[in-house]
């Protein structure tokens, strides 16, 4: 498969969703957006926050936040790396002017600190213990998870933003999209087995996955397996008639030719999708790491070309 230019597929999302807050959008601005907005009151994963009026100055310290609040309309002036020097995700666009606050999976607290936020947004699996420092900062909202449950984070980003109404226009898009091309597919009573591989063993990613949530909402079914904790099954390359979709696609954390990619493609051949061709490479970067509402529009823009060469 030809995979699309991130370019291309970043300003297809964009646009979808400029559209969705547009059409919801009339002559009255919410308060949010008004300079000298009044104060108001944020429910999250660590309680009740208070924030005094719209924040200008945003900290973001995972990706998932990173992606709602660019998709809102928000450039924060910080953000965490998930790798140190690996910048910020292409689908994303130009966030050159965004400083990096350290590791997702480790914050600077003081390179927070020198941003001087007005607001901070991270996540309670992630950062519960730098909670009460973060506070002494800014006002600090955290969602509960990180990469499950995404939409749960579009809705906490869009309310620490005040843009409430926003975020549940970009999220009724693309359920509305998910449906339609699901639709446009005949996705209803097909499978599909979505895996990653890893340097020792591979994934199959279930139904509250990432990219296995898309794909069960535009009606695929991901197959009957024994999921962990995390909707994922860990398998080995001998466990490879696992990969038992109609159609299969597929990623690699890193170089594909250090995981376990080339062993199994040596032991698949025989699979029915294998053999009918029906198998796609799409990028880790978008469907295992864009955790988000455009990272969610760009893998149906994919998908949209994937599945419908088999429908």
């Amino acid at each position: 498969m030809t995979l699309v230019p991130r370019s291309l597929r970043a300003a297809s999302a964009v646009a979808v969703l400029a559209l969705a807050l547009t059409a919801c959008g009339s002559d009255d601005e919410p308060a949010a957006d008004a300079s000298g907005a009044a104060g108001y009151t944020v429910e999250h994963a660590m309680g009740t926050t208070e924030l005094p009026g719209e924040p200008s100055r945003v900290v973001v310290l995972d990706s998932p936040h990173l992606d709602a609040a660019v998709a809102l309309g928000v450039t924060p002036v910080g953000a965490t790396e998930a790798e140190a020097g690996a910048g910020y995700p292409d689908y994303l666009g130009d966030l050159d002017g965004v400083e990096t606050v350290g590791l997702t999976v480790e914050p600077s607290v003081e390179a927070v600190a020198q941003l001087e936020p007005d607001l901070i947004i991270g996540a309670r699996v992630r950062h519960e213990e730098l909670y009460a420092d973060l506070s002494q900062i800014a006002p600090t909202v955290f969602s509960a998870d990180s990469g499950t449950n995404w939409k749960e984070q579009v809705e906490i980003v869009g309310a620490a933003l005040n843009r409430q109404d926003d975020a549940q226009a970009l999220l009724d898009e693309f359920a509305q999209r998910a449906a339609a091309i699901g639709e446009s597919v005949g996705a209803a009573g097909r499978t599909v087995s979505m895996v990653r591989f890893l340097p020792e063993n591979f994934r199959l990613y279930g139904p509250d996955t990432f990219s296995g949530s898309i794909l069960t909402e535009a009606g695929f079914d991901l197959g009957d397996h024994t999921w962990n904790e995390y909707s994922m099954a860990e398998l080995s390359p001998e466990e490879f008639e696992q990969i038992d979709g109609d159609l299969v696609i597929h990623t690699s954390y890193g170089d594909p030719r250090t995981t376990t990619r080339p062993a199994v493609e040596r032991l698949w051949t025989g699979l029915p999708a294998i053999a009918a061709g029906d198998v796609h490479e799409v990028e880790d970067d978008t469907w295992m790491l864009g955790i988000g509402v455009l990272g969610a529009n760009l893998i149906l823009d994919e998908l949209e070309g994937i599945a419908g060469t088999e429908a």
